[in-house]
């Protein structure tokens, strides 16, 4: 099995001509998965060493645009950065929309606006493709395993669809309703993700302040009504000072900004997250914007234990 995947069961599905667009730390292993479950990929990625390593690594081609590689294919996949990055590989004489033909489905796993689904979306439909925003939560490791969860906007056609190949590295996709509703729903993961960390960063301080074994505290926690995946995740590296990405600071913020300009236009009130958001801030202003959203913990651990 190839060192970028871990080995897992696929379900029996009709091969299908796919590209793949953006080979991150999380879309890599995505399209290695569909690799592997017997699909013919083609790939792109705006650094072609990767696409070219990808290829070999695979045994799938890659493209030198991102419209030679819908061309090939009848499901367009894409996991890039945000929004201005999605219409860069959409949009344009090379972008995906100018290769897709009538029928394509363009998959978009990328974490960015809901605005941008709906305006991706209805450029696809005038096409005659489909377009479904379908943002993931998992991580790194949760795309090395495939058991992502994916939350989808679109249309129910559409999901059905594109099931059977989200499945290769997903444990779960649900449609959450229309275009943008994906991005809606990765927008609440985010919120509560970043109220887990915040308060989970808190409880390993008061902790370590106190005296307790933090090690023994953890294993008695996770038992315990305080016990989720974050606790489970990242308390033992905040413990060791392990702040390895992970999803990054940098990324993060990029999440939380949509949170905010969301949370403007519906009126929801925000006041934890926007607080969680200005250490995130403070933690990229002190140069750790490529490390771990764990870094949290660096702001309130004792000053000697910090690293």
């Amino acid at each position: 099995m190839n060192p970028s995947i871990q080995a897992k069961p696929y379900e029996h599905t009709t091969p299908q001509k796919v590209a793949f667009i953006g080979l991150g730390v999380m879309g890599y292993p995505m399209a290695g998965h569909l690799a592997q479950a017997g699909h013919q990929v083609t790939v792109y990625n705006r650094n072609q060493a990767k696409a070219e390593q990808w290829s070999a690594q695979f045994k799938h081609e890659w493209a030198a645009t991102p419209a030679l590689a819908a061309a090939q294919a009848d499901i367009v996949m894409a996991c890039v950065g945000n929004d201005d990055d999605l219409r860069a590989i959409f949009l344009g004489p090379d972008g995906a929309l100018a290769g897709m033909k009538a029928g394509t489905l363009f998959i978009d796993h990328t974490t960015a606006s809901a605005e941008v689904a709906r305006e991706l979306g209805d450029l696809a439909s005038s096409k005659g493709a489909s377009f479904i925003d379908a943002p993931i939560s998992g991580g790194q490791a949760g795309a090395q395993k495939g058991v992502l969860s994916i939350m989808c906007g679109g249309k129910a056609e559409d999901m059905e669809r594109s099931r059977p190949l989200m499945m290769t590295y997903a444990q779960a996709c649900t449609l959450m309703g229309p275009l943008g509703s994906g991005q809606l729903c990765k927008m609440v993961n985010q919120i509560a993700v970043v109220g887990l960390l915040q308060g989970l960063a808190e409880a390993m301080a008061f902790g370590e302040r106190a005296g307790l074994d933090m090690e023994q505290a953890l294993s008695v926690l996770t038992k315990g009504a305080a016990r989720s995946w974050q606790m489970e995740t990242k308390g033992p590296t905040m413990l060791a000072r392990d702040f390895q990405p992970g999803f990054t600071v940098n990324w993060m913020l990029k999440d939380l900004d949509l949170v905010k300009q969301e949370a403007l236009r519906n009126g929801a009130l925000l006041p934890g997250t926007a607080l969680i958001q200005e250490q995130f801030a403070k933690i990229a202003e002190q140069g750790h914007r490529d490390m771990d959203i764990s870094t949290l913990f660096k702001l309130l651990a004792r000053p000697s234990e910090a690293t």
